[in-house]
């Protein structure tokens, strides 16, 4: 008995085709919204900080080298050949150490030529005081002379006039005596004029040749201290630092001759960055790293200009400094600027500027990612920064230069 077949349903195609195709767009849609793969980053190449709260020292940094506070600058009055060097550099000398000797005999005959003008003047000085004085002896003596005479002029008048009235004389002679005694009056007065010209004139002559008998001793004097400073002595005690000259060597007046120091009395110079030195101020705290230990000192000067991108910061120490410390040693120095109170900071990233704004990578909590978040900083120190917006207490931050991930917002720490 034959069975008949039941018949399969016929399958359609288009469903498989269908459904193929939403299969293919869940799968492409699911692939679109994964994040790619963050790089990974080895954590110990990076410096890791974390956000804190609380005070902040500001500070500045910058090299520099001990200098003696107290140069005496050694240079030549006048030309010379060097003949003879007595000292070298880094010996101790007294003011009156004899350093070297220089020779130059035109200076020696521009003196002997002052010594003869002003023995000359000297002379002639003397001579016209004599010559003055003695004509004024002679008009005071004619003075007397007709001072004698003028009386008894006027006293044989005066009798004349007695006895013309009692008729015992002629009146022409009592006139005549009359008249001799005026005329003897008017050349005594004349006579005393003259002397009061004579007077003058002698002071006035002997003013100006006092006046140039003192410019002849200023010249001599001058010309003596030129040829003693072809001896030259160090002038202060100390140690001389710089002779920087060899025998028969000529010099010219300005050249310097030696450079002698106090080394117990240091002070540090630092050179600190433009950028950062527009903070410093006369009486700031600092610390200076001498290599062998670390004193504080003071601020004392800030030089008004720049020069090749630096500032000049002098910095007085105390008196007692670390063993080693000598002229010219090199050094590093900190000047505190300020201290700030309640205030969010983290260690200076890399390319930091203050009161600017920058990316940082800061990690996820419990996490080994870390995002780019933008940050705005605020004062700056040498290691540090304040935290104005972009970060919270707590939060860790990657302060290493990360310019080589500049075009992901996010890394991975292996």
């Amino acid at each position: 008995m034959d069975i008949p077949k039941a018949k399969k349903p016929r399958r359609k195609p288009w469903l498989f085709a269908i459904g193929g195709a939403f299969a293919l767009i869940l799968v492409t849609v699911g692939l679109g919204r994964l994040r790619p793969a963050a790089p990974s980053v080895d954590r110990a190449s990076v410096w890791l900080d974390t956000v804190k709260r609380g005070p902040m020292v500001r500070q500045v940094k910058g090299a520099g080298t001990l200098v003696p506070e107290y140069i005496r600058w050694l240079t030549a009055d006048t030309a010379g050949r060097v003949e003879r060097i007595h000292v070298r550099p880094g010996a101790t000398v007294k003011a009156d150490t004899l350093l070297m000797e220089l020779a130059n005999p035109d200076v020696q005959l521009q003196m002997l030529e002052a010594e003869r003008q002003l023995a000359s003047a000297e002379a002639e000085f003397i001579q016209m005081r004599m010559t003055l004085e003695t004509q004024r002896l002679a008009q005071e003596a004619a003075v007397a002379t007709l001072t004698a005479e003028s009386s008894d002029a006027e006293r044989r008048a005066t009798a004349n006039t007695i006895l013309v009235e009692k008729d015992l004389i002629p009146a022409l002679d009592a006139r005549q005596a009359g008249e001799k005694a005026g005329e003897m009056t008017r050349r005594l007065d004349l006579e005393r004029k003259k002397l009061s010209v004579v007077a003058s004139s002698m002071r006035d002559q002997l003013v100006a040749l006092q006046g140039q008998v003192e410019r002849l001793k200023a010249v001599a004097r001058f010309r003596r201290t030129q040829v003693e400073s072809m001896k030259v002595l160090a002038g202060e005690d100390g140690v001389l630092q710089e002779l920087p000259l060899e025998l028969g060597q000529w010099v010219t007046p300005g050249v310097l001759l030696a450079k002698v120091v106090k080394p117990e009395r240091l002070k540090a110079e630092l050179r600190i960055a433009e950028t950062q030195a527009r903070d410093i101020v006369q009486g700031q705290k600092a610390l200076v790293d001498t290599r062998n230990g670390v004193v504080e000192g003071t601020v004392a000067r800030v030089a008004p200009a720049a020069s090749q991108g630096t500032v000049r910061v002098e910095v007085s120490l105390p008196d007692e400094l670390p063993k080693g410390a000598r002229p010219d040693l090199t050094v590093e120095g900190t000047v505190e600027l300020e201290r700030l109170g309640n205030v969010l900071s983290v260690g200076r990233p890399a390319g930091a500027q203050p009161n600017g704004t920058m990316s940082l990578f800061r990690l996820m909590p419990g996490s080994d990612e870390a995002i780019r978040v933008p940050v705005q900083l605020g004062r700056g120190s040498v290691n540090a920064v304040e935290v104005l917006q972009g970060l919270a207490e707590g939060d860790q931050v990657v302060l290493s230069d990360m310019a080589a991930w500049d075009a992901v917002e996010r890394v991975r720490l292996r």
